[in-house]
């Protein structure tokens, strides 16, 4: 293990490397967890305003990330010598709902934003209008061939809204239903993700998408799904994807009005749509309307790369990221704080890759290069990594691999790593071996209903065949050294029910961040490993990206 006594000046602090947490294995952690509380106190700060995307708090967040990486001995990792790489956004945010309401049968229900439905557009200009749209149950939403499944027939989508429900087919059903391990079983797979049906909407001319709400298969609550109504983000120019005009989640009290209004019952319709021969169908004359006002403006953002250069194989890359970006200012809560300061979400992964990044300046210079990456966007859709994924700096073909710290937890020492995510890549048994060496075992994500996989940065990457690890500590509770799985648990429900995309997401100094520096030196480890060896490792045959990745093999060779 590296042990090195370098002392970082930033921000007017001192970062003291000296100072390091005990291993599971009773041996000195190369983390400093003080290193990775100060970077946390500064970026959760009330100066840098939530850090959003195209406001005052980037310009800040920007120039003390480039000034980090430069304390670090980091080279400029971006195009031509540059610290940052440009990601134009739209940012557009209903302002004026003059009208929105469904009808059926000469009755009108109207709808409110934020309580009722959240919807907001990826296709937005200054109003959007639909009238009279016929709103189409589609089930689950899903067309997967390999899985002999095709919710969507021959129905015609065109200008039309789609309404799904959230998660997949065989989301909570008991082992003998018919569908029970059709698609993840608890696991979410791509198709129960909202990005997924979304896109799906899109590709068949509908004019808005919208998904049902349902705290336990989404994976969050209403306060989450709703947390910022009208407000959409999209990705700018080249590589952007067509969007539906409307898009959001419908809360599910709602969902049950629509579909009564048009003679169904919803839990009946959940049971229909995860039968085989499910196929989409109008409900009755159940018509959408909205008339809304829109402001739309351009953002300019940043993603921030730093690298290290490999001596011997430099256009061969290891990526390490996680995102800058949190909420920025919202509505004040019951104290009146209306900075959304995203401490744990995630300035603690940052300061995780930023510790990494200490280690490895502090060795001979890996073989490959190794780049780490700020994204911006993240908390907007995994923007900034998909504006990189679709015009890469470092070809994808050639990335070896990409390691996410997006959340982790502050609890403690684990006996283990939760993996996010099950049967993608050869990481996983790298993962495994090097958790062993710190004397740890790997554990399964203990809620992959949430779908975790799909919904932080390193899937920009790893949908375009790139072989990713993310460490989420979310993800499921740890076998913490003091409480077990229980106290584990305890720690991801207490985050998530309390601090989870609000005001209460802030620094704190009596986290305990030896657990989160297990697995941050998990990532050094491996990274270290594959930076110098001529390893590339692949896609299990259970990877729905197996196809990507195994097409330009030819550019490894």
């Amino acid at each position: 293990m590296i042990k090195t006594l370098a002392i970082l000046a930033s921000a007017g602090m001192a970062l003291v490397a000296c100072q390091s947490a005990p291993s599971d294995s009773g041996d000195a952690s190369p983390i400093n967890t003080a290193n990775m509380s100060e970077t946390v106190k500064v970026m959760a700060s009330d100066e840098f305003m939530g850090r959003g995307p195209g406001t005052e708090g980037e310009t800040k967040t920007v120039a003390y990330l480039i000034k980090r990486f430069t304390e670090l001995g980091l080279e400029p990792g971006g195009r031509d010598g540059a610290w940052t790489v440009p990601v134009t956004l739209k940012h557009s945010m209903i302002t004026d709902v003059r009208s929105l309401n469904v009808t059926a049968g000469g009755e009108t229900i109207n709808i409110e934003q934020g309580r009722d439905i959240e919807i907001s557009s990826a296709n937005a200009r200054d109003a959007i209008t639909v009238t009279d749209a016929p709103v189409v149950f589609v089930g689950f939403g899903v067309t997967a061939p390999e899985r002999e499944w095709d919710d969507f027939g021959d129905v015609d989508l065109t200008g039309k809204v789609a309404l799904f429900l959230v998660n997949d087919p065989d989301f909570g059903v008991e082992d003998d239903n018919p569908v029970a391990g059709v698609f993840g079983g608890r696991r979410m797979t791509y198709y129960g993700r909202w990005t997924y049906k979304f896109a799906e909407a899109a590709r068949r001319g509908a004019v808005a998408a919208l998904v049902v709400h349902e705290t336990k298969a989404a994976g969050y609550g209403w306060n989450v799904a709703s947390s910022s109504p009208g407000e959409n983000y999209a990705v700018a120019g080249k590589g952007a994807k067509a969007s539906v005009d409307l898009q959001g989640w419908l809360h599910e009290d709602m969902a049950k009005q629509w579909v009564a209004k048009a003679g169904y019952d919803l839990d009946a319709l959940r049971i229909a749509a995860r039968q085989r021969d499910f196929k989409a169908f109008p409900l009755g004359d159940l018509r959408f309307n909205a008339d809304l006002e829109l402001s739309v403006e351009t953002v300019e953002s940043q993603n921030v790369l730093g690298k290290i250069t490999g001596t011997t194989r430099p256009d061969e890359t290891i990526m390490l990221s996680g995102h800058w970006d949190a909420y920025g200012i919202g509505a004040p809560d019951a104290q009146g704080r209306v900075v959304m300061p995203g401490a744990n979400d995630d300035a603690l992964g940052l300061a995780g890759i930023m510790e990494i990044a200490r280690n490895l300046k502090a060795e001979p210079a890996p073989e490959r290069t190794v780049v780490f990456a700020a994204w911006t966007g993240e908390e907007s859709g995994l923007l900034g990594s998909e504006a990189y994924a679709q015009d890469p700096v470092y070809p994808l073909e050639t990335t070896v691999a990409n390691f996410t710290l997006d959340i982790l937890q502050t609890a403690g020492p684990a006996h283990d790593v939760i993996q996010v995510g099950e049967g993608q890549s050869d990481l996983e048994e790298m993962m495994a071996a090097t958790a062993a060496t710190q004397g740890r075992t790997v554990s399964p994500e203990g809620l992959p209903e949430n779908g975790l996989f799909y919904r932080a940065d390193h899937f920009s990457l790893a949908r375009r065949g790139v072989p990713v690890l993310l460490i989420m500590g979310i993800a499921g509770g740890s076998d913490l050294v003091d409480g077990g799985r229980e106290a584990g648990d305890a720690w991801v429900k207490g985050y998530t029910d309390n601090r989870y995309h609000n005001q209460n997401d802030a620094w704190d100094a009596d986290w305990d961040l030896r657990g989160a520096a297990q697995d941050v030196e998990l990532f050094l480890d491996m990274t270290r490993e594959l930076a110098n060896s001529t390893e590339w490792p692949e896609l299990k045959t259970t990877s729905e990206f197996k196809g990507l990745r195994e097409a330009s093999a030819d550019a490894r060779d």
